[in-house]
C-alpha cells in the first residue's frame, strides 16, 4: 500500500509564519486512490469517488495566506476515514482475526460507514469480497495515525505558541439533503466556544451565504477528541453544499467554484482576525457583532 501514496499520507502547507491560532484540515478530499482498492472495487471510478469532500482542500487552501496552516489527507475517504475512531471497524469484512482493537458494532459501522467503509456515499458496496485481516492494521498504521500524530502535533504547536488553538474542521455535504450553503457543527457548544461558532455564522452570512448549526451535521470524531474548549482547545466543523461548486455527478468544478472559493477565503478572514488577547479565558472570545 505505501508505493500506492508514493507523497506521503497528507500534505501539510505552512504559511511562512503562522500568525493566527487556527488551523485547517481537509480529511477527505484526498483523492490518491490505491492500486489496491481498484483493483478490489465493483465501483466505477466516479462511483468510488461519491464519498470524497471533492476538492476542499482547493477552496480552503487559501488560508496558508491567512496564515493559517492547512493539513490534508492524499488517501480518499473511501478507503480510510479518519474522521471515525479507529476502533470503528466491520469485523465481517475480513477474511481473518484482526489484530487491532474493535469496538462493539454501532450503527455507524453497521451502515458500512466504520474507518473503513464498506459502502461509499449512495450506499454502493465498495469491495467484491471480503479483505485480508492485515488490511486493517496496514491502512491504521500507515495512514490514520500518521494523520492524527500530524494533527495533534500542529494542535499543540498552535497552542503552545498562541495560547489557545482553533482546528477547523473542512468537508462538504451531498445538496440532495437539502441543506443551507453552510453547517456549522460544534457537537452543540461542547467543542467550541459558541461565541466563536457565532462569530463563524456571522462571517459567512456577510458573505451572502445561508447557514444553519449542529443540524444536520453537528461535528463528527475529529470534534468530539480535539474539542477540549476548557483547555483552550476549540474544534469547529464546517460543511459546504456541494452544489455551490460542484458537479456531483461529475464529480467537476462548476463555473462558480472560483467565486465561491474567494467568498469563503473573505469569510476566513474575517474570522481569523480575532484578536489574540480576546482568546486569553475559556469563553472569552468575542461576541458577533451580527
Amino acid at each position: 500500500m505505501a508505493q500506492d501514496l508514493q507523497s506521503g499520507p497528507f500534505r501539510l502547507d505552512r504559511p511562512v509564519r503562522q500568525t493566527v491560532p487556527f488551523l485547517f484540515a481537509s480529511p477527505h478530499s484526498g483523492r490518491s486512490y490505491p492500486a489496491s482498492l481498484l483493483e478490489r472495487t465493483r465501483l466505477d471510478a466516479t462511483t468510488l469517488r461519491r464519498s470524497e469532500d471533492a476538492f476542499v482542500d482547493e477552496l480552503f487552501a487559501g488560508v496558508v495566506g491567512l496564515g493559517a496552516p492547512l493539513l490534508a489527507a492524499h488517501f480518499p475517504r473511501a478507503f480510510l476515514d479518519v474522521n471515525r475512531n479507529m476502533t470503528e471497524l466491520d469485523a465481517a469484512m475480513f477474511d481473518g482475526a484482526l489484530n487491532v482493537p474493535v469496538d462493539a458494532p454501532s450503527p455507524r459501522v453497521a451502515a458500512g460507514l466504520g474507518v473503513i467503509p464498506r459502502i461509499v456515499r449512495d450506499g454502493a458496496e465498495i469491495y467484491h469480497g471480503k479483505l485480508d485481516s492485515a488490511e486493517a492494521q496496514a491502512r491504521l498504521s500507515q495512514l490514520y495515525q500518521p494523520y492524527h500524530r500530524a494533527l495533534s502535533a500542529l494542535i499543540e504547536e498552535t497552542r503552545a505558541k498562541f495560547g489557545v488553538a482553533v482546528l477547523i474542521d473542512c468537508h462538504s455535504m451531498p445538496s440532495a439533503l437539502a441543506v443551507p450553503d453552510i453547517v456549522l457543527g460544534d457537537r452543540y457548544g461542547a467543542s467550541a466556544a459558541p461565541q466563536l461558532t457565532a462569530r463563524a455564522q456571522a462571517a459567512f452570512v456577510r458573505e451572502g451565504f445561508s447557514v444553519a448549526r449542529n443540524t444536520p451535521y453537528a461535528g463528527g470524531h475529529t470534534t468530539t477528541l480535539y474539542g477540549r474548549v476548557a483547555s483552550g482547545c476549540h474544534a469547529l466543523q464546517i460543511e459546504i453544499n456541494r452544489a455551490l461548486y460542484l458537479n456531483e455527478d461529475k464529480i467537476a468544478r462548476k463555473a462558480s467554484f472560483e467565486s465561491v472559493r474567494m467568498r469563503l477565503m473573505r469569510a476566513m478572514q474575517g474570522l481569523t482576525t480575532i484578536p489574540l488577547s480576546q482568546f486569553a479565558r475559556p469563553g472569552s472570545l468575542p461576541e458577533a457583532a451580527e
